[in-house]
């Protein structure tokens, strides 16, 4: 029987330590790469890379090293067209590998997980399993392009009420009980759906943001008035575009059709970014104080992206901190993240916020959260956003595993 074949077909080994620059090496030969190269600084990396006619598939670097260090080499890579993905090995703390990991993927070079020397085969085996599985999906047929959108295009599909809402659902994070979703625009277009992030800015800077979001808000309430009739009383989350806060109308609109849909403003949230609210001053602020005297929930979205995140929140009566899903996703296994994580969600609790955790992956970031004492949770561990007709199979088969998702089943396994 053939042995399997490597998920690499040859790297490079960057260490000025012969012992472990050996070491590495005989790692990558048990796990059955057949080329390996070894250079022992960064100056020599780059010349055999430059005399190389094949790039090798991955190259794993250490960071101390004479000369050239790791971190310049790595600088290095892309003016001179060699942009091959690469894992980051070092003694050094962590905190400085998820450092130079970040700079490698703002270069645009793809990274693997950094790991700690000396190399076990287990860790480099996942490492390179994980790039095989990364080329797979690279070079998987292309998804063909989305049609061509335009503003005309996005007027008319408001009008004729062709963009959609999606609902993604937010749980309890003790108990993991669904206490709400957050509604989200979908347009499907071309025989699928036009993706978010295509046509997100379209509406704003081409003024059809108000007709928008009424649309969206108009047909989350009355699915929001349809689960109530059934007994399924979810709190609502709807994005609130900063272009609106000047606007001193919106409040008298969304209660009336609050009201229109005989819902009460405390079931619905609406949601700021934290960028968006840096600049917020004068009418913009009256509006968010008005909506909350009115009784709606408001939330900073996307908190720690922005600036001036404390100022934001002693001006403006949020009533929930949503942390974005770059300080949760990972946070366990980063030191700095899980501080800064642990941090907001101590502040929010200090000032009676509710916290959201967006981006909820993995197990892991489940139960580090509620390890740290986060309200709710959202994200494809729980669920991806859905047409409001599969909730009810979704809450079925979600009911199946509130088991594993409380808090005392998490503590039973610490």
């Amino acid at each position: 029987m053939s042995s399997p074949t490597p998920p690499v077909a040859s790297l490079l080994v960057v260490d000025d330590s012969a012992v472990q620059r050996e070491r590495t090496v005989q790692t990558c030969r048990e796990l059955g790469v057949p080329l390996i190269y070894e250079a022992a600084s960064g100056a020599e990396a780059l010349a055999l890379l430059r005399h190389l006619v094949l790039t090798p598939d991955l190259m794993i670097v250490d960071l101390e090293m004479p000369g050239m260090d790791g971190i310049e080499l790595i600088q290095q890579l892309l003016p001179q067209g060699l942009a091959l993905p690469l894992i980051v090995a070092s003694g050094q703390e962590k905190a400085v590998i998820d450092s130079v990991e970040t700079l490698a993927c703002h270069l645009g070079l793809a990274v693997l997980p950094g790991l700690k020397k000396p190399l076990s085969t287990a860790a480099l085996g996942a490492a390179l399993a994980e790039l095989g599985s990364r080329t797979a999906a690279a070079t998987s047929p292309p998804v063909a392009p989305g049609p061509a959108i335009d503003a005309q295009a996005l007027a008319a599909a408001i009008a004729d009420g062709s963009i959609g809402v999606h609902y993604q659902p937010k749980v309890d994070m003790r108990t993991g009980i669904v206490r709400g979703v957050e509604a989200l625009a979908r347009w499907p277009h071309g025989g699928g759906f036009v993706p978010p992030d295509r046509f997100v800015a379209l509406p704003e800077s081409e003024g059809l943001i108000h007709a928008l979001t009424l649309s969206v808000l108009r047909q989350a309430l009355a699915q929001a008035a349809d689960w109530n009739a059934h007994g399924l009383r979810l709190s609502m989350a709807v994005n609130l575009s900063p272009r609106l806060l000047d606007r001193a109308q919106l409040v008298q609109e969304v209660t009336d059709l609050v009201a229109e849909h005989g819902l009460r403003p405390d079931q619905v949230v609406l949601e700021i970014t934290e960028s968006s609210v840096v600049d917020c001053m004068g009418a913009a602020l009256g509006v968010l104080a008005r909506l909350r005297l009115k009784g709606f929930g408001l939330s900073i979205d996307d908190y720690g992206t922005g600036f001036s995140s404390l100022q934001q929140l002693a001006r403006i009566p949020f009533t929930e901190l949503k942390i974005d899903r770059s300080f949760v996703h990972g946070a366990l296994q980063r030191r700095n993240l899980r501080v800064i994580l642990r941090s907001a969600l101590d502040m929010a609790r200090q000032l009676g916020l509710v916290t959201v955790a967006e981006g909820v992956e993995t197990l892991e970031d489940w139960r580090l959260l509620q390890a740290l004492g986060c309200s709710v949770g959202q994200g494809h561990l729980i669920a991806r956003a859905m047409p409001a007709d599969e909730l009810p199979a979704w809450l079925r088969r979600h009911q199946s595993i509130l088991h594993e998702l409380r808090a005392e089943a998490a503590n039973e396994t610490l």
